[in-house]
């Protein structure tokens, strides 16, 4: 596929490495000589140097023969402009990150398609959803709701007094058959391992586990994690994804009492004049002072989401010294996500991946439904469709040549969901949930396609 990227930031940066490391041919507009120098040198990328908003570099970049553009630059303006450009000169589908509320609402006067974008990107509205939902289930280190809903992905880490350590996956199964559930994923010391079902828990382990969403209570009592109560939560950063979240969690009317840390003072003073149901402070987020006399150690979940990596992962370690139940925290270095796992923080979001889960599904072919990223592992969740034509239409899971590296882990027929095992069969219409590693990724579509 010939994909044009207008931008790069890191956003434009690190989806250009990760689309040319899956083989795609790929160019990237930018006016930045060194960005474009950092991509140049990363990989085999092309780059032209130039305004994304200009018709003669769009065309020298091959935009009106190209399968797909993605204008993702900071701005919200050029993004539009870029797009509607690309659109007029025969670009085939146009992606384009757009932060402007305005434009995402269904009563929006002017819609995406009128401004030649196909699909609007919002990696904050994303980001904020998914902490929403590990707060709701806070013993999870991840949760992603896949099947409308129906199904869950939840990622928990093993404590050492689980009784899970020195089981195998098939006796784990075994002790617990009256839940429909199944481990697609482990991660151990920095390896991300797609389990068979001689392998053995240890203490520390990440599992991640796909079940129905009514069951997911008992898979998290069957780790000996205990569920815990949120009372408390205390959000630190007035950013775009940090109000989202403090929306968000209002909107959830379970009593929940919210306070919003942010530096600024105007800042502050804005979000607390549009947000009447959040006690917002102004104040330094990293000071152990101001963090006491605000009750952290009453905090129930702490969630730091400031546009400084650095301040979020500190701030949040405090509060974990501090013995709050559960923190979060936002990063954006890929290398940040599992160290930030191994220093003691429960769960960390990336707003790249958030992006990437959207771009991935117009790059991997028609019958890819949805895909998500797990954070800071190497495993994707793929929901793809079986055509009546596919290579395993009418197939047994267990009699399927996949590659090595994923696992079918659940199904959807006609209305009904399930947790797949070997002897289901693959029937045109279904749509299968495949984890795999990002490498094997083409493989696998092309063999369920």
């Amino acid at each position: 596929m010939k994909i044009v990227i207008i931008g790069s930031g890191d956003v434009g940066i690190d989806l250009s490495l990760m689309l040319s490391g899956e083989r795609q041919d790929v160019t990237i507009i930018d006016q930045s000589r060194e960005a474009l120098k950092r991509c140049a040198e990363s990989s085999d990328i092309l780059v032209i140097e130039g305004n994304g908003t200009s018709p003669d570099i769009l065309v020298k970049a091959g935009v009106p023969t190209c399968d797909l553009v993605i204008a993702a630059t900071n701005s919200d303006e050029v993004n539009i402009v870029a797009s509607m450009m690309s659109k007029r000169l025969g670009a085939k589908k146009v992606i384009a990150r757009v932060r402007n509320e305005e434009l995402l609402g269904e009563a929006a006067p002017v819609k995406p398609a009128d401004l030649g974008i196909d699909v609007i990107i919002n990696p904050e509205f994303s980001l904020a959803g998914e902490i929403t939902l590990l707060v709701k289930r806070a013993a999870a280190s991840d949760l992603i709701e896949i099947a409308g809903g129906r199904m869950q992905v939840i990622g928990i880490r093993l404590p050492a007094g689980s009784p899970l350590i020195g089981l195998s996956m098939e006796e784990y199964a075994g002790n617990n058959a009256n839940i429909d559930f199944r481990v697609v994923a482990i991660y151990r010391g920095g390896i991300t391992i797609i389990p068979r079902g001689n392998h053995l828990f240890r203490a520390n382990d990440q599992i991640f586990v796909i079940s129905l969403s009514e069951h997911i209570k008992q898979i998290i009592r069957s780790t000996g994690v205990g569920e815990q109560s949120v009372q408390n939560i205390m959000i630190v950063g007035g950013t775009r994804v940090g109000q989202r979240v403090a929306q968000l969690l209002c909107q959830q009317d379970r009593g929940w009492k919210i306070k919003l840390i942010e530096p600024s003072y105007e800042a502050s003073y804005q979000i607390a004049s549009e947000n009447r149901n959040i006690l917002v402070l102004q104040g330094d987020p990293t000071d152990p002072g101001l963090l006491a006399s605000e009750g952290i150690t009453d905090t129930d979940v702490f969630i730091a989401v400031t546009d400084d990596e650095e301040s979020n992962i500190i701030s949040c370690l405090m509060a974990k010294h501090l013995k709050v139940p559960k923190v979060i925290a936002m990063v954006s270095k890929p290398d940040y996500i599992p160290l930030s796992q191994t220093i003691g923080l429960d769960a960390s979001v990336n707003k790249k991946t958030s992006i990437a889960n959207e771009i991935h599904r117009y790059v991997l072919g028609s019958n890819l439904m949805q895909v998500a990223g797990l954070h800071g592992i190497d495993a994707e969740i793929l929901q793809l469709k079986i055509s009546a034509n596919s290579n395993v239409a009418g197939k047994q899971i267990k009699h399927l040549r996949l590659p090595e590296g994923c696992m079918i882990g659940g199904i959807v027929h006609d209305q009904s969901v399930s947790v797949a095992t070997g002897d289901d069969t693959l029937n045109p219409g279904d749509s299968v949930f495949v984890f795999c590693r990002h490498a094997v990724i083409n493989a696998v579509a092309d063999y369920l396609r």
